[in-house]
């Protein structure tokens, strides 16, 4: 082995390239089980093991660049993101280039496939972030109220943009993604907890004061902008038995699914109990139905050894930027994982948020692939700094 060779070897993530190839072996296995369902007359799996194919030259590719090099590119990658959702907006569903699903437009329609412009702009986004909120330590070097304030709003003028983009679609589950990434960040950006306290009890306040109104006040919402609709959602949360025949169905039947395999499961194609979807954002519902409590739970803790390796390699950088970058992409995993598990056992509402390398799709696992391909690169270029100042100082 040349020393190059060798280099690669040491600099290489090969824990995290371990761990994303057991995500591989369980989502295949899950979703070659969900469609003997036969909702579709589509084989998944050599459609996933091309997505993982792409992703994985995702990686490659984005590993290639040094954070350096993100530093420059972390604005015009946001406005790119812009870009693309403002063109899904003006571009007319007639044209065949987009597409709406359960009356959400969010997707392109490409060559290979439907393709979600929000799942890249979360990256996009947390690229943006990181680079805003270093430069303005680095401005700033005094902390105060008043530079917290001003930090505070960047990130809020930095956020709505693509926020609002996004709610127009509409899109409930991608829109919480953003405000999970938002909340983390500002945490990690060290803004003053005297000015947090009181946004994050206003937001619990507001939140909780929204939900009454939803089961009490529904009138008084309608004439604020609210639809109908949005009610259902809450109410086939709370109690979905009582809205079995269309809100409450699904909730209901992932609920039948994943209680009815008990601690040990019904073993591989033993489902019985019918989930639309299973294969994408319901695909918990087959691991839990087939392998059971002890089966589920191996997954889950494999999502805690991801979560708990990219933490590691967070607090092992020291660049303001990378670290900032690791921690939107930890808090951006975390979230699609909390809120895609807890919506198939009632823990939270229904929102369509995908299974992070279980679900099946092309844009969340290029999407989750430009976002690990980005720690792969500040792992991958630190050790090759520390190198560099080893060998110098020899």
């Amino acid at each position: 082995m040349n020393n190059n060779n060798r280099q690669f070897a040491k600099r290489f993530d090969w824990t995290l390239a371990l761990i994303l190839l057991t995500f591989l072996a369980v989502s295949l296995l899950a979703i070659s089980s969900a469609q003997t369902s036969g909702q579709y007359g589509i084989n998944f799996v050599p459609l996933q093991i091309r997505w993982y194919v792409i992703g994985a030259v995702i990686v490659a590719f984005v590993m290639y660049f040094e954070p350096d090099q993100y530093k420059k590119m972390a604005w015009p990658l946001y406005g790119f993101g812009i870009f693309l959702l403002i063109m899904l907006f003006l571009i007319p569903e007639s044209t065949g280039l987009t597409k709406e699903v359960n009356g959400a437009k969010s997707w392109f329609e490409t060559p290979v496939g439907s393709i979600q412009p929000s799942e890249f702009m979360k990256t996009f986004y947390i690229l943006a972030l990181a680079y805003l909120i270093s430069k303005h330590h680095e401005k700033y070097q005094l902390k105060t109220i008043k530079t917290d304030f001003i930090l505070l709003g960047k990130i809020a003028v930095t956020l709505f943009v693509p926020l609002g983009f996004i709610m127009t679609q509409p899109d409930l589950g991608s829109a919480l993604v953003f405000l999970a990434i938002t909340a983390a960040l500002v945490i990690v950006a060290g803004i003053s907890w005297k000015i947090i306290l009181p946004i994050l009890g206003g937001t619990v306040f507001i939140g909780g004061s929204l939900l009454w109104m939803a089961l009490y006040m529904q009138d008084f919402l309608q004439k604020l902008g609210f639809n109908p609709y949005q009610f259902a959602r809450i109410y086939s949360w709370l109690d979905p038995y009582s809205y079995s025949s269309n809100e409450g169905y699904h909730l209901i039947t992932s609920l039948n699914a994943i209680g009815s395999g008990e601690i040990f499961g019904k073993g591989m194609f033993g489902r019985e109990v019918y989930v639309a979807e299973n294969h994408t954002d319901f695909i918990f519902t087959v691991i839990g139905e087939e392998w059971g409590f002890v089966g589920a739970s191996m997954v889950i803790c494999l999502y805690f050894l991801l979560i708990y390796h990219l933490t590691k390699t967070t607090l092992l950088l020291k660049d303001p930027f990378s670290t900032y970058v690791c921690a939107g992409i930890i808090a951006m995993i975390t979230f699609h994982v909390f809120e895609n598990i807890g919506m198939t056992i009632q823990l939270l509402p229904i929102t369509g948020i995908p299974l992070p390398f279980l679900s099946y799709g092309g844009s969340s696992l290029m999407g989750n692939a430009l976002a690990i391909g980005l720690v792969f690169s500040m792992r991958f270029h630190y050790r090759t700094y520390m190198f560099s100042t080893h060998d110098d100082e020899d």
